[in-house]
């Protein structure tokens, strides 16, 4: 009998970080390997949650957007659990984080009052704030050492309408500086991105990608949430292949919103 994938997923401070839908990538995950006959667990964890045996228990973690205010909030416990957290990428998992949670994983970012918050290093950057207000449809491409990876990964039988970009809502203030030797998830095509002067977008530190694609992003890209689930089981199977899905609308949606930017 052929094995049954299990994926455990960590929603770090879902009830404090869910701007703009952000909650949807996760049901997106959770919806795409349910077709595919994969157990998704989801376990929420948020302040003064213990996270001692975080690395042995979840295959991907995803962190969401949010107000200065939860930053700031979110910011204090964060620091209790950064030694499990950050373990657990350089072991493999994989991690989405969003807007304000890609901020809290840099090493600081300042807020419009000058009060800086500091992040947990997992991403070599930093965010400042800033008088401006990035709100467009932002669309991406790829990082071509990350394309490939994602091309191998994704499979449709809809692959007319394939891009090999990402697409979301960016709706932010905050400017992102990535420091020398980090990579960024992919270069601006239209948008503004990380910080609007380098047409950089996100970044990547082994498995962990953070960016400012709000929308949410995974429903629209397939590819990348194909990529993530792809990553995850991974780590605890060897070699995944995922079987075939029908992306159509979720290619017409993808292609509508760049139509749309």
């Amino acid at each position: 009998m052929a094995q049954t994938m299990k994926l455990t997923i960590c929603h770090l401070y879902s009830d404090l970080m869910d701007t703009y839908g952000d909650r949807g990538n996760i049901i997106a995950i959770q919806k795409r390997c349910e077709w595919r006959g994969i157990n998704v667990n989801i376990k929420q964890i948020s302040i003064g949650d213990p996270l001692s045996t975080l690395h042995f228990d979840f295959d991907l973690f995803f962190f969401g957007g949010g107000q200065d205010q939860a930053q700031g909030i979110v910011g204090s416990d964060l620091k209790k659990k950064a030694a499990p957290l950050k373990k657990a990428v350089e072991n493999g998992a994989v991690m989405l984080s969003i807007c304000g949670g890609y901020q809290l994983l840099q090493n600081y970012f300042i807020t419009k009052d000058s009060k800086k918050i500091p992040g947990i290093g997992i991403f070599n950057a930093h965010t400042e704030a800033s008088e401006s207000r990035f709100m467009n449809n932002l669309q991406v491409e790829l990082n071509p050492m990350l394309e490939k990876q994602v091309q191998s990964a994704y499979q449709s039988n809809n692959l007319t309408m394939y891009q090999p970009n990402l697409i979301g809502f960016e709706n932010h203030s905050g400017k992102t500086y990535l420091e020398k030797g980090t990579e960024p998830l992919g270069k601006v095509i239209r948008g503004n991105g990380n910080n609007g002067e380098d047409k950089t977008e996100g970044a990547i530190y082994k498995n962990a990608f953070g960016c400012y694609l709000h929308g949410s992003l995974l429903p629209k890209n397939p590819l990348f949430a194909d990529f993530l689930i792809t990553k995850a089981l991974e780590k605890k199977y060897g070699s995944v292949r995922l079987e075939l899905l029908d992306d159509t609308l979720e290619w017409q949606a993808h292609n509508r919103a760049i139509k749309t930017s």
